[in-house]
């Protein structure tokens, strides 16, 4: 079985992200996202919340693609949680030249930790390509609408959150 682990806060889940993981399931039968505990980020939303973002956006995805997709959250090296999930693959989501250099970075450390698991690059649309959470949560804490960068759903908890 290929596993494949993608890896972030998904503070909050974005459309980018969810493109990029239709499209990883495409390449593996089970498709973990990594979900980290990342406090020096200080998270909007709660790890629980993030979990539960990320299993109501992904569960049609996994009926559409016969791709298991689950949620794990982790706090420990990277390269780490991968073992721990007993991935071969990390998927990594590129949404400009900016985040090459430091997923480059990102690689060469990994790969001298452990030269079994592969890094995959996938680039997000066109149309999802700038999408960053932490750009939506600036746009929906001063009452721009996020609609075209989350889901409703998504959409809905920031507004709750943010009240």
């Amino acid at each position: 079985m290929r596993v494949g682990l993608y890896p972030g806060t998904f503070d909050p889940i974005t459309l980018g992200h969810i493109d990029i993981i239709r499209r990883a399931s495409a390449l593996v039968d089970k498709l973990v996202i990594g979900v980290a505990i990342n406090r020096d980020k200080g998270p909007l939303f709660t790890l629980e919340e993030r979990v539960a973002m990320i299993e109501a956006e992904c569960a049609y995805l996994t009926e559409q693609t016969g791709t298991e997709i689950v949620a794990h959250p982790f706090e420990n090296l990277l390269i780490d949680c991968a073992r721990d999930v007993g991935a071969q693959i990390i998927v990594r989501g590129l949404r400009a030249v900016a985040d090459f250099e430091y997923e480059f970075q990102m690689v060469g450390m990994n790969r001298a930790l452990d030269d079994s698991i592969e890094t995959v690059f996938l680039m997000a649309e066109a149309r999802h390509q700038a999408i960053a959470s932490k750009l939506v949560k600036e746009i929906a804490r001063l009452d721009g609408d996020v609609s075209k960068f989350v889901t409703p759903r998504v959409r809905d908890a920031l507004h709750a959150r943010l009240r």
